[in-house]
């Protein structure tokens, strides 16, 4: 078996991903069933989780191409 598997879910370290997929989902489910409110504060924590996660994602893809250097 592998072990340099990383787990995708809470646990590892892909949090930020994984909260904005649950927020999303969440929003997605609450849309569907009317309620509006609930679903545009879900949709907005997505966002914002989605939007940490690719800054935090960039800086570190920056970060390790320096040090390779």
């Amino acid at each position: 078996m592998a072990e340099n598997v990383q787990p995708l879910m809470p646990g590892g370290e892909h949090y930020m991903l994984w909260y904005a997929w649950v927020f999303l989902v969440i929003a997605i489910i609450a849309a569907i069933l009317g309620f509006g409110g609930i679903a545009a504060a879900a949709a907005g924590i997505a966002k914002i989780c989605f939007v940490i996660f690719l800054v935090l994602f960039l800086v570190s893809l920056l970060a390790g191409r320096r040090r390779a250097l």
